[in-house]
């Protein structure tokens, strides 16, 4: 049975929208997922069992009534996101290197040729890798990639240190 993380978008951010994480593992364990555990409380979940997309959103909705859009990867896929690491040396704090997981490809057309310096961005498969030595606050390109048209899909955001502990 593969070994899957859910990343669930836009939980825990502020005094709205909460999710417990015990309630989360409830949930999972309940849909039959085995091995449960979650990271940190933004919305990271670990379990075994064939993952479907469609179950947890339409589970998360009918358990915490309301909309929580989830991306799906296995173990693997993680382990091959950490492997891909564009900017290796060039990184110089984890907590300021995100990792923009999107279920399918990004259309980067929106981007244009702006020059977002001194952020830098790279995109494999269905990740966009962000450098933001200034951190994201008051980054124009987080701000850009935020935006509608990188593929019309769903989109979470992760720092580059939570990605390893993911992995961990």
């Amino acid at each position: 049975m593969p070994r899957n993380i859910a990343l669930l978008r836009g939980i825990n951010l502020g005094s709205k929208r909460r999710v417990a994480m015990a309630d989360l593992r409830a949930l999972l364990e309940e849909l039959g997922y085995t091995d449960v555990r979650t990271v940190l409380a933004s919305g990271n979940a670990i379990f075994t069992g064939r993952a479907s997309r469609t179950k947890l959103e339409a589970a998360l909705q009918e358990r915490f009534d309301m909309k929580i859009d989830v991306v799906l990867r296995t173990m693997d896929e993680l382990q091959a996101v950490i492997a891909a690491d564009p900017f290796g040396e060039a990184v110089d704090n984890p907590t300021r290197y995100f990792v923009v997981f999107l279920d399918r490809e990004p259309q980067l057309d929106s981007l244009g040729d702006d020059d977002f310096a001194p952020d830098q961005f790279k995109a494999k498969g269905k990740e966009i890798y962000a450098w933001c030595p200034e951190g994201m606050q008051n980054s124009r390109l987080m701000k850009a990639l935020s935006k509608p048209g990188l593929g019309g899909g769903t989109a979470t955001v992760r720092n580059w240190a939570t990605v390893n502990k993911l992995v961990d």
